[in-house]
């Protein structure tokens, strides 16, 4: 019963703290921002040019010559996941639309048990450097990994549109530079550290990035529950009083129930099926360390998204949805507008220079697992049928890293103003339908043919990418149609199961005995524990 009083004096104290929107220094040159932001560009490039001179191979360049630690990785893996969608756009829907923010939240936490207990030590004790490697390790290479390249490409240039959106609205409104300026600024740095230092230098990235993430999210929503007694109740109960009830309740953002499982099921598979994440397994020595890494990292991730969640209710009840708006149509500027309000321009700074640092190091990371996809899965495993000249692997990779990091900064250009939080989930979308069930099938259903891989994969990818053209993500809200030919926003209801079912029907009406040979030799023990892990 005391909580009540608490609860009404805080609920009070938040509906003075929010006051007719004052005038913001976002969209205008912030010194402490640009401290920041060429502190880390010092540190990283630092890290670049000490990785650059221990990689020398391709192991090294993909899986940093597996000398990766569990701890190191977990954070890693944390830093490769908490994304500008995670701490910008979940932010800003919350702040925009309340409750049904937290389907992002939790959608992409509950993915990490999947991947914990299903696909961690298979992944590392069956694969090389792509998830592709996996599929393949018993199947035919050329049509698995053609196949496979679709779907990791798709989901690639998807997470890329996010990330590059967030970045260049990020930068230009913290230094007033002009957005497409910002995203090339963005494409360019990411350029440099994947071209040469690889996956040894994005590790190193992905771990300051993280620290730097966790530590100013925390501080962030610490300041947050400073107005509120610490109390979170009070919080919500002053969103509430404002904007009315149902920012508490469902249905603001996902009013149909079948979009709300539809987009649960896509943020929760697709966890398991992203190529950027699958890379960080073969960065270990074994699938024990595999195992512990994911652990650490469901740790760190489940503190950071309860603190999204702070966040977002933060910036509802103290800066506004309007003035959130007014700078950002999409809401990505939520948090940094409520670093402004506790902890003025200086604080603002710093929140803007961790956010950039979030953008950057998830970029590299997509960047590094699509020339993964290029270079390895295809010019290796597929033009030179495994049988690459010396060093032309590693030449390719980077080859194919100059080009991702064009395509991401004209795609950025091209998207811009689409909320990232979003976009992402249409990402996951893709790598629950086109990777998840391909990987589950090999690995762990004897029956699985090369056929039946085949096809899951390809139907999971362009049955995707055509529901969401047809759904009102593009036809309404992007086209500008009255109406849209498929009804809902995300498709994972659709393309999961129709993935795994065309899977299964091809592999049952097709014959595969090298496959199954494969099975009965070395991959089942391999699959079932750690002892034969390479």
């Amino acid at each position: 019963m005391m909580i009540a009083p608490m609860i009404a004096a805080a609920v009070q104290g938040a509906a003075q703290a929010a006051t007719p929107a004052r005038a913001t220094s976002i969209g205008e040159p912030n010194a402490v921002a640009m401290t920041f932001f060429f502190a880390f560009i010092a540190i990283t490039l630092g890290i670049t040019w000490w990785a650059a001179r221990r990689t020398r191979t391709a192991e090294q360049f993909y899986a940093a010559g597996r000398s990766v630690t569990s701890v190191q990785n977990g954070w890693a893996l944390a830093g490769d996941y908490m994304s500008a969608a995670s701490f910008l756009g979940i932010a800003g829907l919350v702040a925009l639309s309340g409750f049904d923010g937290l389907i992002y939240s939790t959608g992409w936490l509950v993915g990490w048990p999947v991947v914990l207990f299903l696909i961690a030590e298979p992944l590392r004790n069956l694969g090389k450097y792509t998830f592709a490697d996996v599929v393949a390790v018993r199947l035919r290479q050329t049509p698995v990994r053609l196949a496979a390249s679709l779907g990791t490409l798709s989901t690639v240039t998807f997470y890329l549109i996010a990330q590059m959106v967030g970045a260049g609205t990020l930068i230009k409104l913290m230094f007033g530079l002009s957005y497409e300026v910002a995203v090339t600024i963005v494409g360019v740095a990411m350029i440099s550290y994947v071209l040469f230092g690889g996956m040894l230098a994005t590790t190193w990235v992905q771990i300051v990035k993280a620290a730097l993430l966790l530590g100013g999210a925390a501080l962030l929503a610490f300041m947050v529950l400073l107005k509120f007694n610490m109390n979170p109740l009070a919080l919500f109960a002053a969103a509430s009083d404002q904007y009315g009830a149902g920012v508490l309740a469902p249905g603001k953002l996902v009013s149909n129930p079948l979009d709300t499982i539809s987009l649960g099921l896509a943020l929760m598979f697709g966890t398991a099926g992203l190529p950027h994440i699958l890379m960080r397994f073969y960065t270990v020595p074994d699938a024990g360390a595999a195992r512990r890494s994911v652990f650490v990292a469901t740790g760190l991730i489940a503190f950071f998204y309860l603190l999204t969640f702070i966040l977002g209710f933060g910036a509802m009840v103290l800066v506004g949805p309007d003035a959130i708006r007014a700078v950002d149509a999409g809401g990505n500027m939520a948090a940094p507008l409520l670093a402004e309000f506790l902890g003025g321009t200086p604080f603002l700074g710093f929140i803007a220079a961790v956010a950039f640092a979030t953008i950057l190091a998830v970029v590299a990371g997509l960047t590094l697992s699509g020339a993964a996809a290029l270079s390895h899965d295809l010019w290796t495993n597929v033009v030179r049928g495994g049988k690459p000249r010396d060093g032309e692997e590693l030449k390719v990779a980077r080859l194919a890293s100059l080009s991702l990091g064009v395509v991401a900064i004209a795609l950025g250009i091209i998207f811009k103003g689409q909320n990232v939080a979003f976009m992402v989930g249409l990402a996951f979308a893709i790598a629950a339908s086109a990777n998840f069930p391909a990987i589950v099938l090999s690995i762990f259903w004897r029956r699985c043919t090369t056929n039946g891989a085949v096809a899951s994969m390809v139907f999971g990818t362009f049955a995707t990418l055509i529901l969401i053209y047809l759904s009102p993500v593009v036809q309404i809200d992007i086209l500008k149609h009255a109406d849209a030919w498929f009804p809902l926003r995300n498709p994972g209801i659709i393309t999961i199961p129709g993935s795994f079912l065309i899977g299964i029907v091809v592999s049952m009406l097709s014959t595969d005995e090298p496959a199954l040979a494969a099975w009965d030799g070395a991959v089942h023990d391999m699959v079932m524990g750690d002892k034969r892990a390479r």
